[in-house]
């Protein structure tokens, strides 16, 4: 399968322009901190009469209006992830924290005759692929086991919102910057809704879509061209798990071939619970 056609990266805004969001909020933009694959990331701050200051807990996701990554993520934060829904969410079961950014407002922009999309979201920290990275590529085991309670929770919210990530994995988990010890799920720009308005999509397998996502994590519905569902996320969720606690997967060396790694994978889940007890056995961190 080709990979996807890559978007341009939209032409900066000048430091200290302002937006106005569709709720009349005015915004005012800092310095570039970032860049996704079609995207910026910029600091930002309702405070709009001074320059923005370094310590600023809002960011401003930034990319042309034609893009459709940040429209996807747009619409699910609208959707499903209102602040007040949300924390009603955590107060029915009983949880202190759920690692989803919080949604500010959003908006379009004009700027020598170029039209944008933006979105003003949390501030976030770090991600775990740079963790992973200055730590051998592996976790503890009790960060592992925490790790995956928290994204549980995350998706459980979600499932029961209509919507499925579909890209779980370390880059797009999010240290807090406040807080380093929360965890977020970011980017949802590959979010699916796979049950609008109580009606579930249709189960159908399409060849010409399959082995779509992160070819290391994707579900074996993904690698049949099957549209993202909670089960799938489940297994992603899985794979990601696994490779943590053990630092690496049986089919990294077959990544350039799709079949072969799904393959693997099924190997993998026919055997469940002897393959997974084997590969932490040999390489399982403590």
């Amino acid at each position: 399968m080709p990979p996807p056609k890559k978007r341009a990266l939209p032409k900066p805004l000048p430091e200290g322009f302002l937006l106005t969001d569709s709720e009349k909020k005015k915004w005012r933009l800092g310095k570039i901190i970032g860049q996704g694959g079609c995207g910026l990331i910029y600091l930002a701050s309702r405070d709009v009469d001074r320059p923005v200051a370094a310590d600023t807990d809002f960011v401003i996701k930034l990319e042309y209006h034609e893009n459709g990554p940040l429209f996807s993520e747009l619409k699910f934060y609208q959707r499903a992830a209102k602040a007040e829904s949300m924390q009603k969410w955590k107060k029915r079961r009983q949880l202190g924290f759920l690692g989803i950014p919080t949604y500010w407002g959003s908006g379009l922009a004009e700027y020598n005759d170029l039209r944008y999309r933006f979105m003003a979201m949390d501030r976030l920290g770090s991600d775990l692929q740079k963790i992973l990275e200055h730590s051998g590529g592996q976790l503890k085991k009790a960060t592992v086991l925490q790790l995956g309670r928290g994204l549980v929770d995350i998706l459980e919210y979600i499932h029961e919102n209509e919507y499925v990530h579909a890209d779980i994995k370390a880059a797009n988990l999010m240290l807090g910057c406040r807080d380093p010890e929360q965890v977020y799920l970011a980017d949802y720009g590959l979010s699916y809704r796979y049950c609008p308005d109580g009606v579930h999509k249709e189960y159908k397998e399409n060849p010409k879509k399959g082995h779509n996502g992160t070819i290391e994590y994707t579900s074996l519905d993904a690698h049949k061209g099957l549209a993202p569902s909670r089960r799938g996320d489940m297994q992603i969720l899985g794979f990601c798990l696994l490779h943590w606690l053990c630092g690496s997967l049986p089919w990294e060396k077959l990544l350039r071939n799709p079949t072969q790694v799904q393959e693997a994978k099924a190997r993998l889940m026919d055997n469940l619970p002897d393959s997974v007890l084997e590969l932490s056995v040999r390489g399982a961190s403590t």
